[in-house]
């Protein structure tokens, strides 16, 4: 063997580890076993499987369980990791053993090396046992839905929220400043009765404030915390106290409260919670897919689209046509849309499956929900700040085009009936003319009556003819 290796052990005998790695020879082995993707946890559940081990050595140093010395330097271990030093020592695959078991693992292994090294000792030498002092009272199979539902809460909390804040705000504004805007509506892609501009965004704005909703509705479930049921939800090998001590402690940390799962049979069975929160996520990903989309055909043009509002200038947008201006970044949301979805097939088929006592799909449900909530987080930011801020109204074009609208005869139905104003939208489209000109060429409508009848913004206003 080489001095770039040292010898770790476990149940099954030696392994080679790195010499200067924390991890021990069931991470090693994890490692040789899953060579599958290369794809790794991220800082979200990397840091929640510290808080879990964190949380787990106080309670078991309260309860007199773990010398207080060696709770002391787990701790400290784990703080670490929470902060995010020892990242590069989780490299265990996404895909592995469907309970987690490995990443668990790694997680002992990391924090009882360097917790060793804490106090003093050599990476190895086990004063620090993986199993007996950092996984006490635990099991793999209630660690790993706890840190899942750890790392999913405070992502939603405090990555997904407030990206979406920021967009909802974004979109306030705009709201706001084309409150006079008048445009003309459309159903099926069709001209339809005139709206504002700021009406649509008050659409827009309102999606955003309900995913806001959508997504604060998911802290019930994922609040509750599996750990404490060890192997099957039993609780064998567990302290009574530990399940609410360790809660209590992980609320302390993360500042979000969490608490013991209702039932622990269900909590490690199933992922019901994970996939309702998800769906949350999916959704407000549809919304912003459906603002983006309407944005990028508002912004159409700039000589032969809609051309009602007036793009930002992100980038240059071909490499062959000079001048042209793409909505790249709406077109980022769209995709990241089509992610998530594809992530909310993936969660949903695994929340659904596992076998009688253990839902065996625990990495890639974790891994895609965290993709989903790091992707809606980072884009509703982008989105709001490089696209949605920097969009101008085109009041001009606007009011020419409304005013030339088929469907400004809907607002002639109260003062000369369906029928007489269907000819009107008719023959004004054959010759080319303006309802109102038709209205009034026909004698259906004085020229002051079709004044107050046809006047654009009044119809973007609840009431009929009179109602003034």
């Amino acid at each position: 063997m080489s001095d770039e290796y040292r010898i770790e052990r476990d149940s099954l005998g030696e392994m080679q580890v790195p010499r200067e790695a924390y991890w021990g020879a069931q991470t090693q082995r994890a490692v040789e076993n899953f060579p599958i993707s290369g794809i790794g946890f991220g800082r979200r559940f990397i840091r929640a499987l510290g808080v879990v081990k964190k949380a787990a050595a106080q309670a078991n140093r309260d309860l007199d369980l773990l010398d207080d010395e060696i709770a002391e330097a787990i701790v400290d271990a784990a703080d670490e990791v929470i902060a995010g030093e020892h990242d590069d020592q989780f490299p265990v695959d996404v895909f592995q053993t469907g309970s987690g078991t490995s990443s668990n693992m790694n997680a002992n292994e990391v924090i009882a090396n360097r917790a060793a090294e804490i106090l003093g000792k050599e990476i190895g030498d086990r004063v620090v046992h993986p199993n007996d002092h950092v996984n006490y009272g635990q099991s793999s199979n209630d660690v790993i839905p706890t840190a899942m539902h750890v790392a999913a809460l405070e992502a939603a909390v405090k990555d997904v929220l407030p990206g979406l804040e920021t967009l909802a705000e974004a979109l306030a504004d705009k709201e706001a400043e084309f409150d006079d805007a008048v445009k003309t509506g459309r159903t099926h892609l069709q001209d339809a009765t005139p709206v504002t501009l700021g009406q649509e965004f008050e659409g827009y704005r309102t999606q955003i404030e309900k995913g806001i909703t959508r997504v604060e509705n998911v802290r019930d479930h994922l609040s509750e915390l599996a750990l404490g049921g060890t192997a099957v939800g039993t609780g064998l090998n567990t302290h009574p106290e530990f399940p609410e001590r360790a809660a209590e402690y992980i609320s302390e940390e993360t500042g979000i409260e969490f608490r013991e799962a209702d039932n622990h049979f269900e909590a490690q069975a199933a992922h019901d919670a994970m996939s309702e929160a998800h769906g949350a996520l999916r959704t407000v990903a549809g919304s912003m897919n459906k603002i983006a989309n309407d944005l990028r055909l508002l912004a159409s043009g700039p000589r032969n689209g809609l051309g009602e509002i007036e793009q930002p200038e992100n980038q240059p947008g071909s490499s062959i046509m000079p001048g042209k201006i793409n909505p790249v970044v709406a077109e980022a949301v769209n995709q990241v849309h089509k992610q998530v979805v594809g992530n909310d097939a993936a969660v949903s088929a695994g929340a659904a499956e596992g076998q009688i006592d253990l839902n065996l799909y625990k990495p890639v449900i974790a891994h895609n929900y965290l993709q989903s909530a790091n992707l809606l987080s980072n884009s509703a930011e982008v989105f709001a700040e490089r696209f949605v801020a920097k969009l101008e109204a085109n009041e001009e074009h606007c009011a020419e085009r409304v005013e030339r609208s088929m469907a400004l005869a809907t607002a002639l139905n109260p003062a000369i009936g369906y029928d007489k104003a269907s000819k009107v939208a008719k023959q004004a489209l054959a010759e080319d003319k303006t309802v109102r000109e038709v209205a009034v060429e026909e004698g259906f409508l004085t020229p002051e009556e079709a004044d107050e009848v046809l006047d654009p913004a009044r119809m973007t206003r609840r009431g009929i003819l009179g109602d003034d």
